[in-house]
């Protein structure tokens, strides 16, 4: 099933076309952006298309995070929430990912999915490629912080500080306590771009090898020194952690072949 999809790749090109030499400001980024969703099969993530743009990278407040221009040169889609259980059992249904995976107690239905590995990530975004013959992928850490963003440049999308009631994170309500668990995709309001839970609720995985301080070139493509390597980067914060790791350059680092309650991701699909 797909939801205005001709339109929104329409739109796309036409702002690639039309792209102004100077960065874009949040507010042109914004209504630049298609309002049309993807969703390429009745269980497949509904997918936000975002358009091409330049951006500052990372933020010196954050720890690992060195400031640095980046750009997004080709458009394409991202999940609107992190990969859920539900989406993720489907999967597992086709014996194409690897079950067995523990909720931790929370339950599954429209909670991320978590305990996951890299390969199992790469898994689930080879079936949905096959299975709609669409690319799906891990987003490159680039694309995963213009996502985050979605036209600010501040510390969190809706500003400076945190807020109570915007992310699942140690203390972001106010209180330094525990949550205790994720929380269900969309339970916290979306960005401007309409993605849930972006910051806080789960450490989300990317391709991008780890790097101290961030992807040096600044490019769309994961930064892949050796696609072998060990340690990959993730994004975004989670339940257990501080606001300070809910920000949108925030960075972490986990090993491939870990999986974690702490840990779930998102895909990309190309949209070219």
């Amino acid at each position: 099933m797909r939801t205005g999809y001709a339109a929104g790749l329409a739109a796309l090109l036409a702002l690639l076309a039309t792209a102004p030499a100077a960065p874009a400001t949040a507010a042109e980024q914004d209504a630049a952006r298609p309002a049309a969703t993807v969703q390429d099969c009745a269980v497949c993530p509904v997918m936000v298309p975002v358009p091409a743009g330049r951006f500052t990278l990372g933020d010196g407040r954050v720890p690992d995070a060195v400031p640095r221009e980046a750009e997004i040169t080709r458009p394409f889609a991202i999940a609107r929430s992190e990969t859920t259980w539900r989406q993720w059992e489907a999967c597992v249904a086709e014996g194409a990912c690897r079950g067995g995976q523990s909720d931790h107690g929370w339950g599954r239905g429209d909670r991320p999915v978590i305990n996951v590995t890299l390969a199992d990530a790469e898994g689930y975004a080879a079936w949905l490629s096959r299975r709609t013959g669409q690319r799906y992928r891990l987003p490159s850490e680039v694309e995963w912080e213009w996502a985050a963003r979605a036209g600010s440049a501040s510390l969190y999308p809706w500003g400076e500080a945190m807020r109570p009631g915007q992310a699942n994170c140690r203390g972001c309500d106010g209180a330094v306590v525990e949550h205790g668990g994720s929380a269900p995709a969309g339970t916290y309001p979306p960005n401007a771009w309409g993605l849930t839970e972006m910051n806080g609720n789960l450490w989300e995985l990317t391709a991008d090898c780890w790097t101290p301080g961030g992807a040096p070139s600044g490019r769309q493509s994961p930064w892949q020194p050796d696609p072998g390597c060990r340690d990959r980067v993730m994004r975004g914060g989670a339940w257990y952690y501080v606001p300070l790791l809910a920000a949108s350059a925030a960075r972490a680092r986990n090993a491939a072949d870990v999986w974690s309650y702490v840990v779930g991701f998102r895909v990309v699909r190309d949209l070219d």
